[in-house]
């Protein structure tokens, strides 16, 4: 209503109902300077004044995008710790294993994955990173053909119960059934290898 109240006055209307306006925005005002305050405060010492979950979290995350990562990583943990909403954990737990990858701990991020595995976006990217850790770094190609599989179960069973639309199903089928092709013929150049040098024997 206030651009209404503010109209009808500049047009000749009574003051009067520019009042409630004046002590809105007082109210506002005063409250966005507590608010900056109270994060200010955090961004100093979140890890003793951090009280909430959510305003933990909500620290972590500037803290990851001011390139602060060991910080946020221990925040986010302290926010996990603490209880958050479900979808909130979701998003935290995702953030924290995305640090643990880029600092190299893959004991972390691997079981944060593995906790996160499901029918959702976050559990499918779940799959995907395991697929990859496996196929890349731990050298596994044989495992990361079991994760990719499990995918594509979860997947087929989502659309048969109609538990995911069939625009998303066909975006992240196709994503699985070309790492799955491409795992495939990594597994087999050993084994035609392997069947070659016999030949040659």
């Amino acid at each position: 209503m206030i651009p209404q109240i503010y109209f009808d006055y500049v047009r000749g209307g009574p003051p009067e109902g520019l009042v409630p306006v004046l002590n809105h925005n007082q109210m506002d005002l005063r409250g966005l300077a507590a608010l900056s305050t109270r994060i200010l405060s955090l961004l100093s010492d979140a890890e003793n004044l951090g009280q909430d979950a959510l305003e933990v979290f909500g620290v972590s995350r500037i803290c990851e995008k001011r390139g602060e990562h060991t910080r946020a990583r221990n925040l986010y943990e302290k926010s996990i710790a603490s209880f958050l909403p479900s979808e909130t954990d979701r998003v935290a737990r995702r953030s924290l294993a995305r640090l643990a990858k880029r600092q190299g701990d893959f004991d972390v991020a691997c079981e944060l994955w593995k906790t996160a595995l499901g029918n959702s976006r976050h559990g499918y990217d779940a799959y995907e990173q395991l697929a990859m850790y496996y196929e890349h770094k731990a050298r596994e190609p044989e495992q990361a053909l079991q994760i990719v599989q499990q995918a594509l179960d979860e997947l087929s069973h989502a659309i048969q119960v109609g538990d995911i639309a069939p625009g998303p199903y066909r975006e992240i089928k196709a994503r699985f059934d070309r790492r799955m092709e491409r795992l495939k013929r990594k597994n087999g150049r050993p084994l035609l290898a392997n069947l070659m040098t016999r030949a040659q024997a």
